[in-house]
């Protein structure tokens, strides 16, 4: 089974990671801010993930690895 890592004090709330996510795991988090003042990306369905890394390759400021 896969693990999303996702470091949220680094993340700048691009969403690119959410789009790229081919099961949904992934979701912007508008209910808190980072210390950047940003909403971040959260996990809400690791079950679902199949380890495509999709989310990592995507994002921008390399905030996100995904273990298998």
């Amino acid at each position: 089974m896969a693990r999303v890592i996702i470091q949220e004090q680094k993340c700048k709330g691009c969403g690119l990671c959410v789009w790229a996510c081919p099961n949904k795991v992934l979701s912007m988090d508008n209910s808190k801010l980072n210390q950047k003042g940003y909403s971040p990306v959260t996990i809400v369905n690791m079950d679902a993930c199949i380890g495509c890394c999709a989310c990592a390759i995507m994002c921008p400021d390399c905030v996100i690895e995904v273990e298998k």
